[in-house]
């Protein structure tokens, strides 16, 4: 199934997003949202499967990451408030007026608050590796991006994708892969800098409490999909706090890590086609 790449320019935003084609079945699209420093190319083998099981899918670029925009933070802001805003500005654009949201990874929070914060359009919503309880922290080399003179050098460093990427999901990725995930790098500084404003401005202290009390309370078909050997984020206490206090479902992804989608899309499609069918 072919993937299609597109940009669409909404308000002072040019947002870039792929997606399979369009479907006329009933069925409600499935946004697929990514998480730092991958883009929405991390979901292709993910959208394939999908495409072929007849569902739409469309996975944006985050403003400031892949191919997407790089605004200023005069511009924009990069907190979440102003993610979710700019999402929902984009599917209006897209006409899309219900979805499904799949959201993953350190900006997965933002894709989570949106699911939460705007039950009108979406639907369903399915977690994989994300940070969701207080005292959730970014890992050590992430924090670095953030910091005042060495985040400068190290958000311009093309080589961060490779080594977050690859100690992040502990498996090697293809070298044509990488240089896909690279690019945004090689072609322009601004995208380093928005990489730094992003992680500047996660405010977990302050969002994530506020989103486990909303998650908590929310009665909408949730789906954990949790790759169980993140090196990054406790999925056992999470697991723990899901099935103790919601409703949620959980399923385990056993030999995935923190970006189960990239190695594991033969065991999430068909766990996704099911609970999104």
């Amino acid at each position: 199934m072919a993937i299609a790449e597109q940009k669409i320019t909404v308000g002072n935003l040019t947002w870039f997003y792929r997606e399979t084609e369009k479907l006329d079945n009933g069925r409600l699209p499935i946004v697929f949202l990514h998480g730092l420093p991958s883009h929405s190319y991390g979901w292709r083998a993910v959208m394939k499967r999908l495409a072929a099981a007849n569902f739409y899918c469309l996975a944006p670029d985050w403003p400031g990451s892949g191919f997407s925009s790089y605004p200023s933070s005069r511009e924009f802001s990069y907190r979440a408030d102003a993610f979710q805003g700019a999402l929902k500005d984009f599917l209006k654009a897209l006409d899309i007026e219900r979805c499904h949201i799949v959201t993953q990874g350190f900006l997965g929070h933002v894709g989570i608050g949106f699911a939460l914060n705007e039950p009108q359009l979406c639907d369903r919503l399915v977690i994989l590796n994300s940070p969701v309880l207080p005292g959730s922290k970014l890992p050590w080399p992430m924090q670095q991006w953030g910091l005042p003179l060495a985040g400068d050098m190290l958000t311009q460093d093309p080589l961060l994708v490779d080594r977050t990427l690859e100690k992040g999901s502990g498996f090697v990725i293809a070298d044509e892969d990488l240089a896909v995930y690279r690019q945004p790098f090689l072609t322009s500084s601004a995208v380093g800098r928005a990489l730094m404003a992003t992680v500047k401005r996660f405010d977990f202290a302050q969002v994530l409490p506020e989103l486990k009390a909303k998650l908590q309370a929310r009665t909408a078909p949730t789906l954990f999909l949790w790759g169980n050997q993140d090196p990054w984020l406790d999925g056992e206490l999470l697991k723990t706090w899901i099935q103790a206090e919601t409703s949620h479902q959980w399923f385990d992804l056993p030999e995935a890590r923190h970006y189960p989608q990239e190695h594991f899309p033969e065991a999430i499609a068909p766990q996704l086609s099911e609970f999104l069918a």
